[in-house]
């Protein structure tokens, strides 16, 4: 009898992500785009290979052991990792999560069986209620508990080091001249950064932050400005305080992007490339566009953008018309979708 062909999990699914050219939205851009599809991971985002990594070097070092509870904080897609691996490994899993993250991101959450803890958005980093806070209390709360702090971690550059980068790298023969890539806790692009920039100090690392994130201009100035901070709608994507898993030397400048562009832009992004991505994908390709029009790239550019996570989890948000009529999104009808058509 021929051998069994299949993976012992699907922990053995996650990283090697391909790597899809993009033709018909770049199509009036200068130079070669690819784009680094992570919603090709088994949790159906980039934080797949940190919830391993991080866990499984914890396991390592006698930090975790059976039985144990993972706790973190995290917008959506992390905890959806953590409680994909939690499961697999035999963990008990508490998520603090933002109010800013889609309900389809909550019920995912839950369908994996996490406790999930959902915080408002919109108040300070040290507010008691914020979701770093109240995360670091059930840490302290609950025995036998290990707090993976995804901000503050810099196991979460490593694992992207280890992985997304040697990908990039070897899945564009090493051609690649610009990595542009989201940055929120800064693991995804700060770790890939690094990897690329010591094969080629020539590359440039382009980071996409929000409007009421105070990312960019820290990265520019080395300040913290709380009067960058108010409100915004994309999940994922910038940040309110300055997180030690981002590696600001490893990253050559910030450009931001709005909430209503992303958002039209994700949609865009399945019309014409059949790329089903999530908002802070959408805000990775705006960033692309943007700097096609200030001239940062020419034809023999060979540029990289990574998507990091799934439509699917945006359903009740970016692919829901009333959703982004509720926010006053003027949606074009070149990426409107679809009415449907009832037969009677």
């Amino acid at each position: 009898m021929k051998d069994i062909k299949a993976y012992s999990n699907v922990l053995d699914l996650i990283g090697n992500t391909p790597l899809i050219q993009l033709n018909r939205i770049t199509s009036q851009m200068k130079g070669n785009f690819y784009a680094k599809v992570e919603a090709f991971n088994p949790g159906h985002s980039a934080k797949d290979r940190i919830a391993l990594y991080i866990i499984e070097e914890a396991e390592k070092q006698g930090i975790l052991k059976p039985g144990d509870t993972i706790i973190e904080t995290t917008s959506g897609n992390t905890g959806f990792s953590i409680a994909m691996v939690s499961v697999l490994k035999g963990y008990k899993c508490i998520l603090a999560v933002s109010s800013k993250s889609s309900k389809d991101k909550i019920n995912m959450l839950r369908t994996m069986g996490a406790q999930v803890h959902v915080c408002p958005a919109h108040v300070a980093a040290d507010d008691p209620r914020s979701y770093y806070e109240v995360a670091k209390r059930l840490h302290s709360e609950i025995a036998n508990s290990v707090y993976i702090n995804q901000y503050f971690n810099t196991l979460n550059i490593d694992a992207h080091y280890k992985t997304t980068g040697p990908e990039i790298w070897d899945q564009t023969a090493g051609k690649i001249t610009h990595l542009v890539a989201c940055s929120g806790t800064g693991g995804t692009i700060s770790g890939t950064a690094r990897f690329l920039k010591e094969q080629n100090p020539e590359i440039k690392v382009i980071g996409i932050d929000a409007y009421g994130s105070v990312l960019k201009k820290y990265h520019e100035t080395r300040e913290f400005d709380k009067n960058e901070i108010y409100p915004y709608r994309i999940e994922g994507l910038g940040k309110n305080l300055i997180p030690d898993a981002t590696d600001f030397n490893s990253i050559d400048t910030f450009i931001k992007v709005t909430d209503e562009d992303s958002a039209n832009t994700a949609r865009e992004l399945a019309k014409t490339e059949g790329i089903f991505a999530g908002y802070t994908s959408g805000a990775a390709v705006q960033g692309l566009k943007q700097l096609d029009e200030e001239g940062v790239f020419d034809k023999d550019s060979v540029v990289v953008v990574i998507l990091p996570d799934h439509g699917s989890r945006y359903m009740s948000k970016v692919y829901s018309d009333e959703w982004m009529e509720q926010q006053g999104f003027t949606d074009t009808a070149a990426v409107a979708a679809e009415k449907v058509h009832y037969v009677k």
